[in-house]
């Protein structure tokens, strides 16, 4: 624990870096997955190429897809966040699918004889009954994006990877137990409050 008393601005600076770079790769995956998978539980016959597609991206071994993007946006944050979001689409999309589709044709049916245009079947029906799996959805990949955000490290993105990476390439273990202490503490955090939330759109839905 030495090095954290005597480094504890610099780790509290890879901290932050480390939240920017997942919420903002989550921000920008659920402002591309929310509408894909709508259009998705709409089009029925898109759902296996689009899912198809979505899991060979998954398939990518991180450090590969970083690499191949390197010569387009260079070093830095933007590889790093393009990476995350190709890998947060599979699960969000899935959900959204998922969810859609699982919601009784009588509410749909329902909602359609009380007068409503698609727009507000959407916004007031559909979407919050299928919130507990959006929810879920958004749980695992964020779970997924922070341990993945580690790896951003060699890029030049910061993130708490940054002590790992340092303390293997310097054989400080105590570099390396604090980075995975600290990524350990932030994926159980982000676990707990999504897991709340999850809940408590299964209980409104109730």
């Amino acid at each position: 624990m030495g090095y954290l008393l005597t480094n504890w601005a610099y780790v509290g600076t890879l901290l932050l870096q480390h939240l920017w770079l997942t919420g903002s790769a989550m921000a920008i995956s659920v402002v591309i997955a929310l509408p894909l998978g709508v259009l998705l539980a709409r089009v029925a016959w898109l759902r296996g190429p689009v899912l198809g597609f979505l899991g060979l991206l998954y398939t990518i071994p991180s450090l590969s897809l970083l690499v191949l993007l390197i010569p387009v946006l260079r070093l830095g944050y933007w590889p790093a966040v393009v990476t995350l979001v190709i890998y947060a689409q599979l699960v969000l999309v899935r959900n959204v699918v998922v969810g859609m589709v699982g919601i009784d044709p009588a509410v749909i049916e329902a909602a359609h004889g009380m007068g409503m245009n698609s727009w507000q079947r959407l916004v007031q029906v559909e979407l919050p009954l299928a919130l507990p799996l959006l929810l879920a959805g958004l749980r695992i990949a964020t779970l997924s994006t922070i341990g993945i955000a580690t790896i951003a490290a060699f890029v030049n993105a910061g993130g708490l990877g940054m002590l790992l990476f340092d303390g293997v390439r310097t054989s400080n273990h105590e570099k390396i137990v604090i980075g995975a202490i600290a990524v350990s503490l932030l994926a159980i955090g982000a676990n707990v409050l999504l897991r709340r939330a999850e809940l408590w759109s299964q209980q409104s839905r109730g």
